[in-house]
């Protein structure tokens, strides 16, 4: 009879903790999707910033139809992208991460044309959205630094022991991270 209390007891004891375990895992995984979420709402306010800015500028500088043309592709690109943060692989970051970086090169391609217009330059709509703009690129970074954060808490309760054995039985694997762009580790050069 004792043994029996003691196997139920430790049977009791295993179940309890493979719930706990099971139960953190599941909760950290909806916080990096959450957190994803967040990201994907900062990209989309950027996205839909972009077609009065191109209509802005397209007012006044009608004849750089092909750096227009180019932020129109770029975002068509971006918002195309969709992944699922459950399944996401590095790869899959990467290209996205890589459509969002042309948008951001095109955007500022157009807003370095924006000099050779002052008209353009004094005008409030687009000293507006360029101002939305900003802010929305600074909404990204800390959406991403976020996102990055819930993931690598996550990482590490699914790589620590004994979280990394329940982890395997139950299929809760590493999810990809932000990481920097090539060549951002090198300082950009200055010429006056």
């Amino acid at each position: 009879m004792k043994a029996i209390k003691s196997i139920l007891l430790a049977v009791v004891v295993t179940l309890g903790f493979t719930s706990c375990t099971y139960n953190k895992l599941v909760e950290q995984e909806e916080v990096v999707a959450q957190k994803w979420a967040d990201v994907e709402t900062q990209y989309q306010r950027r996205a839909d910033l972009i077609p009065n800015l191109v209509s802005t500028v397209k007012g006044y500088a009608a004849h750089e139809s092909e750096t227009l043309e180019a932020v129109v592709a770029a975002r068509s690109k971006a918002t195309q992208m969709t992944i699922d943060p459950a399944t996401a692989t590095p790869e899959q970051i990467a290209a996205f991460q890589a459509a969002q970086g042309e948008l951001s090169q095109a955007l500022g391609r157009l807003l370095a044309i924006t000099e050779n217009y002052p008209d353009l330059k004094a005008n409030e709509q687009f000293s507006e959205l360029q101002a939305q703009l900003e802010g929305t690129e600074n909404r990204i970074a800390e959406s991403r630094r976020i996102y990055n954060e819930a993931v690598q808490t996550y990482n590490v309760s699914v790589r620590k022991f004994p979280n990394n054995i329940w982890a395997m039985i139950f299929g809760f694997e590493k999810k990809a991270m932000f990481s920097a762009e090539s060549g951002a580790e090198k300082a950009p050069e200055v010429q006056f």
